[in-house]
């Protein structure tokens, strides 16, 4: 039995298949529950506020009060959110993951200036045919210079890499740049990841080189998902992520057996053909 590749590519996925091909296999192709964690949610409720702040305020108005207001607004609607709820927080813990998201919406104000920005795009979704490959992704902003070039903006949550995994981050924001050049005709000036944890700005700038470059990989990444889908051949990559990851108990680098987890996990198997 082999199984059918997935109907797109996008960033996320093409890093989740460089990191783990088996832990790839589970999410994409056999589709295993992805249970909401403290970490997605909260990423969930500061883009919420962030995308709120650019759509509700005009220059001049994008101000931390008015963050913290929008804030507070995605914090109300979160609390009939299923994944939100599923989480169980209440009381001190729910208080603290409050807490700390409005740190991480205060300290976006300290890496940019926001009404010294011109989005032209907020959870913008771009979609390319790339010789037969549908590539996907949905920018978290996409702004315009004054001199009329295209930047794409990311938020992060999570903790910042260290200087050895900078560039493996800013891959996948340089195939955002990829895509628009593909959709929108023009290479972005700058790529800038925003890490509001420490807070600190990883930046690129992509250049012909680097966006013909991602063409190359993103079809190399695409040959290697067709060949592990009719090989039936997805090899796990140990890493110290693995010791968070919730398929380690099916996963043989560890004695696992990798076909008990659909299973297990209660999978829907659409990917299997």
């Amino acid at each position: 039995m082999s199984y059918a590749p997935p109907r797109s590519l996008s960033p996320s996925k093409v890093a989740a298949f460089r990191d783990c091909a088996l832990a790839f296999r589970f999410t994409t192709i056999e589709h295993l529950p992805d249970p909401p964690t403290v970490w997605t949610v909260k990423g969930t409720l500061v883009h919420t506020a962030l995308e709120r702040l650019f759509w509700r305020h005009p220059s001049g108005e994008r101000t931390p009060a008015a963050g913290r207001a929008e804030l507070a607004a995605a914090w109300d609607l979160l609390q009939d959110d299923p994944d939100w709820r599923s989480l169980g927080l209440a009381g001190d813990e729910a208080d603290r993951f409050l807490a700390d998201a409005e740190d991480l919406v205060a300290n976006y104000f300290s890496l940019e200036d926001p009404d010294a920005v011109t989005p032209v795009g907020i959870e913008l979704t771009l979609e390319a045919d790339l010789d037969g490959i549908r590539l996907r992704g949905i920018l978290d902003r996409l702004d315009r210079t004054p001199g009329g070039g295209l930047v794409v903006v990311d938020y992060k949550t999570g903790r910042a890499p260290s200087p050895a995994y900078e560039q493996a981050r800013l891959a996948g924001v340089q195939l955002y740049a990829l895509l628009c050049e593909e959709v929108l005709g023009q290479r972005p000036v700058e790529v800038r990841l925003l890490h509001l944890r420490e807070p600190t700005t990883l930046t690129a700038t992509p250049s012909e080189q680097t966006v013909r470059g991602q063409r190359t990989k993103t079809r190399a990444v695409w040959s290697a998902i067709e060949r592990a889908c009719r090989d039936e051949d997805f090899r796990p990559r140990t890493s110290p992520l693995c010791s968070f990851c919730r398929f380690r108990p099916f996963c043989p680098a560890y004695g696992g057996e990798p076909s008990r987890a659909a299973a297990a996990l209660g999978a829907g198997h659409e990917g299997a053909a």
